[in-house]
This record gives structure tokens, sequence and C-alpha cells, in this order.
């Protein structure tokens, strides 16, 4: 009699799959911009294309197993067979075609969906300046005047205008479901221009290691109407705290889990200074190698 694995044995291998996957969040293959729309066609299409490589291997590496098994007394047999022409061809056109499409393709994506280039709209951006700390994100608003932490807002079918920077060790910010990523560096500006083509509350994450508070490094990025974010900015505007050097001291030390937390006021040129530190330390130190 054969043994039979006990049913629940043979439930959590059926279940295995569903649970590791189970935390997976799949944002990117569900956009709600223009820009990320475009990356999950290119995701998509650069998927299609590597599977005219990798299903027809995966299937012959199966099928050539169960031929030529030491069993199948009807296989020819063959122990001198060492090359073949046609199997030459389509084993080096069909990956050499391949690339070939997809350095077209990521040549004309990689102009197209160049993060630092402007979206094209008859509204003005929203500019916001961003600054990773540990282990939170910092907003400021200048042309609104105000700053928050862990939570922004900006208008449907308006583009938004990232500029990014950190005041601790590298950090990648990144809105999923709007698309691209960006690193965010001390005493460096990356941007970022992005769009919502609906309204929503959009889940904003760091997707690079950062230490300790890493996995607890979100933030809500709210797509509204224009009164609605109008509405926002005077919420933020009314919650009667002012971002001075002195309150940014505080802001920037190390923290997790922080709840989203409204400024009324930011000192006037605080996204700067915090860029122009760490310029500072860069030409000082670079001044004692030379010195050396």
């Amino acid at each position: 009699m054969k043994n039979r694995k006990p049913g629940w044995v043979s439930g959590l291998l059926a279940l295995g799959p569903a649970l590791l996957l189970g935390g997976c969040q799949l944002d990117v293959l569900d956009p709600m911009g223009s820009i990320g729309q475009q990356e999950k066609s290119l995701i998509i299409l650069a998927t299609w294309l590597m599977l005219i490589v990798v299903v027809p291997v995966i299937t012959l590496t199966l099928v050539f197993a169960w031929r030529y098994r030491a069993t199948n007394t009807n296989a020819t047999y063959m122990p001198n067979w060492a090359h073949s022409r046609p199997v030459e061809a389509v084993v080096w056109a069909v990956p050499i075609a391949i690339i070939a499409i997809l350095a077209v393709i990521t040549w004309q994506t990689t102009h197209a969906l160049d993060p630092y280039r402007p979206l094209t709209s008859n509204r003005k951006p929203v500019v916001i300046d961003v600054v990773a700390l540990d282990w939170k994100w910092m907003f400021i608003y200048p042309e609104q005047g105000i700053a928050t932490v862990n939570e922004i807002a900006f208008p449907v079918a308006t583009p938004v205008e990232f500029h990014i920077t950190s005041d601790s060790v590298m950090n990648s910010f990144f809105i999923p479901r709007l698309g691209s990523q960006i690193f965010a560096m001390a005493g460096m500006q990356t941007r970022l221009h992005l769009i919502a083509d609906r309204p929503g509350k959009y889940f904003g994450e760091s997707a690079n290691f950062s230490g300790a508070g890493f996995s607890d490094m979100h933030f809500n990025a709210i797509a509204t109407t224009q009164s609605g974010f109008d509405a926002w900015i005077d919420k933020v505007r009314h919650s009667g705290r002012s971002l001075t050097d002195a309150d940014y001291s505080s802001v920037a030390a190390p923290s997790e889990k922080v709840p989203a937390t409204y400024f009324a006021q930011v000192q006037h040129g605080l996204f700067d200074q915090i860029i122009a530190k760490y310029r500072g330390k860069a030409m000082h130190f670079n001044s004692g190698m030379k010195a050396k």
C-alpha cells in the first residue's frame, strides 16, 4: 500500500504560494497616473518579449527530459551529435532580435519617462520639496509657505514637481501607483514629475533600506479636487505650529511611526539650507584631501 500524505499537509502545500504572496503589493500594476500607466505598459511589454525565450526553453527542457529518458527505447540514440546549423541559427537569432527590440524600447522610454522632464499640461505644477529623514518624510510647499510630515496633497490632473534630498543616509522616494521611484541623497537635489488621474489616497514609501525604522517609513499622498486641495492647505495653515531652525532639529531627530504632522509656517529657504550644509562639508573634505 502506498503511503499517503495527511490531508493537512496537502492543504499547506496548496496554500503555501498564496501565503507567501499574500503580503505582496501590486500597486505598480494598478496605476492611477499617466506616468505609472506608461511604466506598467513597459513592464508588461518587456515581460512578454522575454517570455518568447523563457517559455520555449522551459518547455523544451521538459520535453527533452521526457523524450530522451533512459527507459524510452524509441528515442534516437546519437552519442556523436555535436552541431546543427538550424539550431544555432534559432539559438542566436531569437535572443539577438529580442535584445535589439528591447534596446530600442529602452532608449525611447528612458527619454520619454525621464523623471526630470516636466509634464505637459495647461495647469501650473504644484511644487513640493521632499526631505528624507530618519525615519519619516518631510514635505515643504514653498509657494504655500507650509510644511508637513508623512502626508502630502495635490489636485487631480495637475502635475506635481518634486524636489528631493536627504538629511540622512541615501533613501528612495516612491509612490507606486503614480510611478517612478527616485533616490534622495544628502547634499544633492533630484527631481520627479508625477500626475494623478483619479482622486484617492495613495501609499508612499521608502524603497531603499535605511536603518531600523525603514519598514514604517510611509506617507499618504492624497489626490483630490482643487477645492479639496485648497481645504487641505487651509487645514495645514490653521495647525498653529511653525517650522523654524529649532523646530526642524527636533523633527529631524530619529523617530519611528510618526503620524501626519502639519506646520502652518516654514522658515524661508529651509530646503536649500539642508542641501547646502552637506555641500559645505563636501567642499571642506575635498580641500583637506588636496592639502594632504
